[in-house]
């Protein structure tokens, strides 16, 4: 069960956000200098475009670069057919792939003062407005946000809305919209187990670096911080590392079918077991983001539940919430009063008696908080739903108009 492999001793979920204190900038800058006298890598001089990058738009496009890669110009013959699928996806999409580094502080445990480090993540360019996707983990917590362009250069960004219950966040910057070129998006429902698909990110600094794989499975599930589950994740092989969190997942049409977020590994980097979020999932979330800066989810009202082995026992309603008002009932609080001789006590306790089961939700059975919360989330403020309760011994169907948050 993937909830037994994700909890597993071998392994452990990493998202794959680069970290780093400030002060071993110097280190990263010195060993990647090092390593680039071999491969002409240069993490932090990487200002120039390669000459991999190639046209996405018109050649009349002032923030156009041509490019000795360009699918159309090269000698087919020489390539093979999967090779040139591989040439036209990075062509037509590298340039809609961002670096993302962040500056904030964390407060030592003993001393008492806070540490400057920097983190470092992926994001694509969503619209020529300077709206940037990336993962909310990348920037979650930062006082800085800097999102570098294919072109070298870097802006200041803000965050417009995130949600982090899906892992996702977007980002906006202010850039002339020639330098912006935004990644189509896919559809993740069509998605196959064995297609090919193909991932851009940042890992370890080293900006748009292209890897290959196919879809190992689908309908993977990630924990959250909140203890909750991130569902229909998708798991993949390519190569991906810190710094690829929030960069696209694509397929041969260079369209973006997922989200890049975290790695399942014992030494924290690529063991070929990656995690990506559904791109059907950031379109649903993404409107949301930008309207509202957050997902405005349906609420039924419900406080406090305790899981049992029949279904999920209420313990507490919102007063005059949806649950309230359509008469579902929690716990009560039963006073007492006991004279003995010229004293009289009053005690309090909780009757667990009159509260309500829950066992389904629209026909669906729920066991647990998350399975219930997915139905709700799955439905709009203003729908009614039926909640099937056990009540005294009896099953009940109790129809809940949803609120919002």
């Amino acid at each position: 069960m993937v909830s037994r492999f994700l909890n597993s001793r071998y392994f452990i979920i990493t998202r794959i956000v680069g970290v780093f204190k400030m002060k071993q900038t110097i280190w990263v800058t010195f060993f990647a200098a090092a390593f680039g006298a071999l491969f002409g890598v240069f993490v932090a001089q990487d200002r120039a475009v390669t000459p991999a990058i190639a046209e996405q738009s018109s050649v009349n496009d002032p923030g156009a670069l041509s490019t000795v890669s360009d699918t159309a110009t090269v000698d087919q013959t020489r390539y093979t057919a999967e090779e040139l699928v591989n040439f036209n996806v990075y062509d037509s999409t590298n340039r809609g792939v961002v670096h993302i580094t962040t500056r904030s502080a964390r407060t030592s445990a003993f001393l008492l003062f806070e540490t400057p480090t920097e983190g470092a993540g992926s994001g694509s360019v969503l619209d020529r407005d300077g709206h940037i996707l990336t993962n909310n983990h990348v920037v979650r917590g930062a006082r800085e946000i800097y999102v570098r362009l294919y072109n070298g250069e870097e802006y200041p960004a803000g965050i417009v809305g995130s949600d982090d219950l899906n892992d996702l966040a977007v980002l906006r910057i202010e850039a002339p919209q020639e330098f912006l070129h935004p990644i189509k998006f896919g559809d993740s429902a069509a998605l196959r187990v064995g297609q090919k698909i193909h991932a851009i990110g940042n890992p370890f600094g080293l900006e748009r670096t292209y890897t290959v794989g196919i879809v190992s499975s689908l309908n993977r599930q990630l924990p959250t911080a909140d203890r909750r589950t991130m569902k229909s994740i998708v798991q993949i092989d390519a190569a991906i590392n810190p710094g690829n969190s929030g960069g696209p997942l694509l397929n041969n049409q260079g369209e973006m079918v997922g989200v890049n977020v975290a790695i399942a590994s014992k030494v924290g980097e690529s063991s070929g077991v990656g995690f990506a979020i559904p791109v059907n999932t950031a379109k649903r979330v993404v409107p949301q983001l930008i309207e509202n800066g957050r997902v405005i989810r349906p609420d039924i009202g419900i406080t406090r539940v305790y899981k049992t082995e029949e279904g999920l026992l209420i313990a507490t309603v919102a007063p005059e919430g949806p649950a309230d008002r359509a008469g579902l009932q929690g716990f009560k609080l039963v006073k007492t009063r006991t004279q003995r001789g010229p004293f009289i006590y009053e005690q309090t306790r909780v009757d667990q008696s009159q509260a309500d089961l829950i066992v389904a939700v629209d026909g669906q059975a729920v066991i647990n908080v998350d399975q219930f919360m997915t139905v709700i989330e799955s439905r709009q403020p203003g729908d009614e739903v039926v909640v099937t309760v056990i009540r005294e011994g009896q099953r009940q169907d109790v129809k809940v108009l949803l609120g919002g948050e």
